[in-house]
């Protein structure tokens, strides 16, 4: 599975913006989708979470109520749709694809966008 993030950019709190993953490859065989996100000097988090099948999401406390995660199974894309953005909302976020079962099992990352947010 390859994945490409876009729609990152510089937005002025309060602000909004949408990120968009698009997966090529065996798609059919992701479990799950996410996206997290590393800010300078800080390990990767997870911000959000979907399940393929049963669409089943997961949020980080800190972007509940603000930022929404979805897919559009048409054309293997998933979106962050994130709102009443923070400066603390800034850094870099990766999308990522679980896919196969047992030893095939495998995780994708893309290659970044960057988000950020002035005061």
């Amino acid at each position: 599975v390859q994945l490409v993030e876009s729609g990152g950019g510089l937005v002025q709190a309060g602000g909004s913006l949408r990120l968009s993953c698009a997966a090529s490859g065996i798609t059919f065989s992701i479990n799950a989708m996410g996206w997290y996100r590393q800010a300078p000097g800080k390990q990767r988090v997870l911000v959000a979470a979907i399940t393929t099948g049963d669409g089943i999401t997961n949020y980080a406390n800190s972007v509940k109520g603000r930022f929404t995660i979805s897919t559009d199974n048409s054309n293997n894309t998933m979106y962050l749709q994130m709102n009443s953005l923070k400066p603390e909302d800034t850094a870099v976020y990766y999308c990522n694809a679980d896919s196969g079962r047992g030893s095939r099992r495998k995780s994708s990352w893309g290659q970044g966008t960057q988000v950020t947010v002035s005061s």
